[in-house]
């Protein structure tokens, strides 16, 4: 009996200390999450699952990517797979297509069908484009990614169309008649299909293409480090995963100081030698990338007047989705959703604001909003926060009309020069901040940041910021909030592999599906750009941007009909 107490004893004595070596272990890893440092070579692993302690042996590490990490629920699981199918783009039949056989512009031709019907105002007017390769053969497959737009020059009018791909080579344009005149039709190739499979590669394999880097300082010492959403490899690195919203940025570790050291945040640089030969053959500025596919016949229509008809009110249609949503007319944008005001009096803008408290957060497409009003509006006067130029944040004041205009920045991914790491704020968190109310106004813009990125990376960003704009709706249910969708850019060569259209095409249309069904309202900044006859900017000139101003502004001071 004696002895299988004495074997008891030595049992439980052993459980005890194996417990003790668990715990102090448990500790110690603890400890060194709590500096916000990370091993890379200790956190994944290349199926995705943490080591268990008994590996010894080396294995092969994939890139640390905080979106690979998400925990979604079964219902946030369902969307973003349904977002991502929404978005899916057709293939050609092979990964290797000769440059010779991609699509060609210049042999490709559009027709207008029924081209000397008879049009009125209202009508529908279609288009057929047909694609060629450089061979002048049809194209047999689609996938192609095109922009329309029909415009009177004389009257300063435009809008753009709905397109179809056939999936063999054809397209359909559908364009919606909504001034009288003489309407010509363009069609402009933006990519050959050939090259989206390339940005397409880009996006999955490459979101170090656009790196970021961080200062830490302490003392007369300082290091600089790459900073990412993804960082490659076995280096520790500092875990700056927001706390709240679990945004996911990381950044490798000093080598001599810790990571509570971190100063700024900038952007560092772009990747250079992403393509092969072959692949830079379809992105080439005169021959492929946003160039004019001509007609073969004539390439516009006469519409009449529509008789009996008050076109001040036949325009507006009741489907917010209605395509397009809005059209140029004497160069005033004229929304088919709802009503809109053109503030043409700087007393117009103070009348109307008089009393708000204004938020502008996202890029600098919306600190151009920052930008117009502080400018156009004399009493509007910027007060000096000491902040870097272009990266805010700003404010501006109205003493005489109790007006405060605020701009702030997204958080990271965010390619300005330098941003001190205390201003580095989440949209998420700053309106979780916001008390609200009827005097509130706030606006979102948040896109092109995110271009570089697989798409879960921004759809996790908005789902943290619809929830926020949910959270405060609810509690303040008169709080205004505005969306600036995305615009449509200047392109070249370089630019395509990092902020391409198509990208922002992508997240555009993922914002639009996330936030539809909320009490938001939507400033379309996308057809505002694609319908004028300015070039495209990825900021655009002034009078676009007044015309979105003016957009915005009717949704805070809406017309009384």
């Amino acid at each position: 009996m004696w002895r299988d107490s004495f074997r008891l004893q030595i049992f439980c004595l052993l459980m005890a200390v194996l417990a003790v070596v668990v715990l102090v272990h448990n500790f110690f890893q603890l400890e060194h999450l709590d500096d916000d440092t990370v091993s890379g070579s200790n956190w994944i692993t290349e199926n995705n699952d943490q080591p268990s302690l008994s590996q010894t042996t080396k294995v092969t590490r994939k890139p640390y990517c905080g979106y690979e990490q998400q925990t979604l629920s079964k219902r946030e699981q369902v969307e973003q797979e349904s977002l991502l199918a929404a978005i899916q783009w057709p293939k050609p039949p092979s990964d290797k297509i000769a440059f010779l056989q991609s699509t060609d512009p210049v042999h490709s031709d559009f027709v207008i069908v029924k081209p000397r019907g008879f049009f009125k105002v209202g009508d529908q007017l279609e288009v057929l484009v047909r694609m060629k390769d450089f061979q002048g053969k049809p194209k047999q497959y689609g996938g192609d990614y095109l922009q329309a737009r029909i415009h009177s020059p004389l009257l300063k009018a435009g809008a753009t169309g709905r397109i179809v791909d056939c999936h063999n080579g054809l397209y359909k344009v559908f364009f919606t008649l909504l001034w009288p005149g003489e309407v010509k039709v363009s069609v402009t190739l933006v990519h050959p299909s050939e090259a989206i499979q390339v940005l397409l590669r880009l996006r999955e394999e490459r979101p170090d293409r656009v790196y970021f880097k961080s200062s830490f300082k302490s003392g007369r010492y300082s290091e600089t480090t790459e900073c990412n959403v993804c960082l490659p490899g076995d280096l520790p690195v500092c875990n700056f995963t927001d706390l709240y919203t679990g945004e996911p940025w990381f950044c490798y570790k000093p080598r001599k100081l810790p990571c509570a050291s971190r100063i700024s945040h900038a952007k560092g640089g772009y990747q250079k030698g992403l393509l092969t030969h072959e692949e830079s053959l379809f992105f080439q500025s005169d021959v492929n990338i946003k160039r004019p596919i001509l007609s073969s016949g004539p390439d516009s229509v006469i519409v009449k007047p529509r008789p009996f008809t008050d076109s001040s009110t036949m325009d507006r249609a009741e489907d917010p989705t209605v395509s397009p949503s809005g059209y140029y007319y004497e160069d005033h944008w004229r929304p088919r959703t709802h009503w809109i005001h053109h503030f043409n009096k700087s007393d117009d803008i103070s009348k109307c604001l008089q009393g708000k408290v204004i938020h502008l957060f996202g890029d600098s497409t919306i600190r151009q909003w920052f930008e117009y009003l502080t400018s156009v509006v004399p009493d509007l006067v910027e007060f000096n926060l000491g902040s870097p130029k272009n990266v805010g944040p700003f404010m501006s004041v109205d003493l005489k009309h109790n007006i405060l205009l605020k701009f702030r920045c997204h958080g990271p991914p965010i390619r300005f020069t330098t941003v001190f790491s205390s201003e580095l704020r989440y949209i998420a968190n700053e309106l979780n901040g916001i008390v609200g109310g009827r005097n509130t106004v706030i606006a979102i813009t948040i896109w092109s940041h995110f271009s570089t990125f697989p798409v879960e990376v921004y759809i996790r960003r908005l789902r943290n910021i619809r929830r926020s704009v949910i959270q405060l709706l609810d509690r303040s249910p008169k709080t205004l909030i505005i969306i600036r969708t995305a615009n449509v850019q200047e392109l070249g060569p370089e630019v395509s592999l990092f902020n391409s259209d198509w990208y922002s095409l992508q997240l555009d249309s993922v914002m639009r599906k996330m936030f539809s069904g909320i009490a938001v309202h939507f400033v379309d900044a996308w057809e505002m750009s694609l319908a004028h006859y300015l070039p495209h900017n990825l900021h655009p000139k002034e009078v676009i941007v007044r015309n979105q101003i003016d957009a915005f502004l009717s949704y805070v001071c809406p017309l009384q009909t």
